[in-house]
């Protein structure tokens, strides 16, 4: 009787012992159950914000690139360039004037947009997008300032023209310094064709004025290149420059040492001119 009763005290004993552990066992698997549903939800909530983040990044660059605001804003901006060569020592105002009328026109309508579609993004990211129609907006607004004034537009006075576009609880876009230094580097080239225009039209102090605006400019930019981390682009562009001033140089230092040596074909002024009082054709 006492060994069956010790028999039963034991059963009990190790029956009590696999129910403890059975519970610690099912409440440690409940347990991990709960973290691994709680970490698989945290990551759905993760992944779930980084889809959304992308998308919307993928939407600003359609929108920037397909949606054709950066080519329209390139396009119309090389058309500024092209009023601008129409000038003369005849029309000047007249030709500005227009120019810069299409200039402000090209911000209203292109930067004001693009400016809205990237307000508040990480727009550095899209900059391969929206970078080539920058550029040529830059090359634009500079050519008119210079044709205007004989100074440079700089980088603050740009951006202040675009932070009216704006809204003020966003972070607003930025031209940064590197499309401002590209669209500067494209700028000279279109300074050189003004400069043979113009040497071409007995303007030659003016021509000289851009070359020593263009030689300046190459030489503060051969300071600032090298030591600039993403300047592939600039580095390619400083060997044209470097073309632009050299044609301007050769093209002045030529008029200089021979003179005035061409007649005007068409309209000239001089009353010794067979083709006197012939009128302009325009090309």
């Amino acid at each position: 009787m006492l060994k069956l009763q010790r028999l039963s005290l034991r059963m009990m004993a190790l029956k009590s012992q696999r129910l403890h552990n059975i519970a610690e066992t099912t409440s440690q698997s409940v347990a991990k159950r709960v973290r691994t549903m709680t970490t698989e939800s945290s990551m759905k909530d993760a992944f779930a914000k980084y889809t959304d983040y992308l998308n919307g990044l993928l939407e600003a660059f359609c929108l920037t690139m397909w949606g054709f605001v950066s080519p329209f804003n390139t396009i119309n901006s090389k058309k500024v360039i092209f009023q601008v060569h129409r000038i003369s020592k005849h029309n000047k105002e007249e030709v500005l004037q227009k120019a810069e009328k299409d200039l402000a026109t090209v911000t209203d309508q292109y930067i004001s947009r693009l400016v809205r579609e990237l307000q508040g993004t990480d727009f550095w990211k899209l900059r391969r997008a929206y970078s080539p129609g920058v550029q040529e907006y830059v090359e634009a607004a500079t050519f008119c300032k210079f044709c205007r004034t004989g100074t440079l537009l700089n980088l603050d006075e740009m951006n202040a023209t675009l932070l009216p576009l704006s809204d003020p609880s966003l972070e607003p876009l930025q031209i940064n310094v590197l499309d401002y230094l590209l669209g500067l580097a494209d700028l000279t080239g279109e300074l050189m064709r003004l400069a043979i225009g113009r040497i071409s039209d007995g303007e030659l102090d003016f021509a000289k004025k851009i070359c020593e605006f263009v030689r300046e400019i190459y030489r503060e930019l051969t300071l600032v290149v090298p030591f600039m981390d993403d300047s592939h682009d600039m580095k390619s562009k400083m060997d044209t420059m470097l073309q632009s001033v050299m044609k301007i140089e050769n093209a002045c230092f030529g008029v200089h040492v021979r003179g005035s040596e061409s007649m005007p074909l068409l309209g000239s002024d001089d009353p010794t001119s067979f083709l006197f009082g012939v009128p302009d054709v325009e090309i």
